[in-house]
């Protein structure tokens, strides 16, 4: 990733915070770790170090039913299936797309970082819910 030798200190941060982290936080969440850790960034900083990490493909955002953005480090393609009720996410064990043809649909004029692919619905105890009431 020769990408990562251009990042200004603040996005090296950001990124360093985002390699120790298991799973997918906020930019609010990220920032409030940097502050507890003595990190000086603003939370305008961290959104643009978010930004600029997704640009370098490095970076991976999500967005969750209630609107907000989860970031986590591009590793292994995850896929979700989101109750839009409570907000419960869970991931898919495979990706439903074949991996052989979407890249060559977009290849000639897209260079692919990351693909995301999500189902939104309602989970069973909140399917549950619906029924009942």
């Amino acid at each position: 990733m020769s990408a990562l030798s251009h990042l200004t200190p603040h996005q090296t941060t950001v990124f360093n915070l985002l390699k120790t982290l298991e799973s997918e936080v906020s930019a609010q969440t990220l920032y409030a770790e940097l502050r507890a850790q003595k990190h000086r960034l603003g939370l305008a900083t961290v959104y643009r170090a978010l930004k600029h990490l997704q640009l370098q493909g490095v970076v991976q955002a999500r967005s969750l039913p209630n609107g907000e953005a989860v970031y986590s480090l591009v590793s292994e393609e995850k896929h979700y299936v989101t109750c839009v009720k409570c907000g419960t996410s869970v991931p898919l064990e495979h990706c439903p797309i074949d991996e052989q043809t979407m890249p060559q649909a977009v290849a000639p004029h897209f260079k692919i970082f990351y693909h995301t692919l999500e189902f939104f619905g309602l989970c069973s105890p909140c399917l549950e819910q619906e029924t009942v009431t």
